[in-house]
C-alpha cells in the first residue's frame, strides 16, 4: 500500500503503467527477484542488504524516506485498559523511550551490537549496515509521540488503497498522554 501510494504521488498509476506481481510468497520475493523475475522488488531487512551484498541488487529507494513518517509500529489498547491500568500503560511506554533515546544517544555500530543477540540468523556487519542506513535515513524519530499527520498519512494510504472507507478522528483514536510523559521523564 505504502509502494502505491508513493507511485501515485510521482504521477505513476500502478494498475496501468506497471506490472506488480503480489502472487509470490513475501518470504520469497527477494529469490525471485534475484532469480531474474523482476526488475525491482520491496524488500524489508535483512534482505536488501543481503541483495546488495551477493550483488544481486541494490537499493534504489527508501518507501520509508519517500512516505514521511508512516507509523510502521504502533501499540493499541481498549480505552477501558488505559483508564484501569494507566501505570501499566506509562512503565511499558517509558520503557520504549528509554528504547528511542538509546538510539538517539548512540552510533550505529553501539546499536548493533545491542540487538545483535536478537537477530542470531544475521552476522554483525550486516546488523551495523542496516542500523548505518535506518540512522542516515532518520528512520528513528526521538520520541513516541504519534502525531496527527502521522495518523493522517497512514488514513491517506489506507484510503488510497481502497482499504479504508471512512475516516476516524485523531482525537477518537489516539491519546499521546504517556508519549508526552514519557518524553519529560526521560530528559
Amino acid at each position: 500500500m505504502v509502494f502505491e501510494y508513493i507511485l501515485k504521488k510521482n504521477g505513476i498509476d500502478p494498475q496501468k503503467d506497471l506490472s506488480i506481481n503480489q502472487s509470490i510468497d513475501f518470504g520469497s520475493t527477494a529469490a525471485a527477484f534475484s532469480g531474474g523475475q523482476a526488475d525491482y522488488t520491496i524488500e524489508f531487512e535483512p534482505s536488501a542488504t543481503a541483495l546488495e551484498t551477493e550483488n544481486a541488487g541494490y537499493v534504489v529507494a527508501s518507501l520509508g524516506v519517500d512516505s514521511g513518517y508512516v507509523p510502521y509500529t504502533a501499540y493499541s489498547a481498549k480505552t477501558s485498559y488505559l483508564n484501569a491500568n494507566p501505570n501499566i500503560i506509562q512503565k511499558f511506554t517509558n520503557a520504549l523511550q528509554k528504547g528511542m533515546d538509546f538510539v538517539q544517544s548512540h552510533t550505529p555500530e553501539e546499536i548493533a551490537k545491542v540487538i545483535a543477540p536478537q537477530f542470531k540468523e544475521t552476522d554483525l556487519a550486516t546488523i551495523t549496515t542496516i542500523v548505518s542506513r535506518y540512522y542516515k535515513q532518520d528512520t528513528w524519530k526521538s520520541d513516541l509521540i504519534f502525531k496527527e499527520e502521522s495518523f493522517n498519512l497512514l488514513q491517506d494510504i489506507l484510503e488510497s488503497s481502497g482499504e479504508l472507507k471512512e475516516r476516524v478522528p485523531y482525537e477518537e483514536l489516539v491519546t499521546t498522554t504517556f508519549a508526552e510523559k514519557a518524553v519529560k521523564s526521560s530528559r
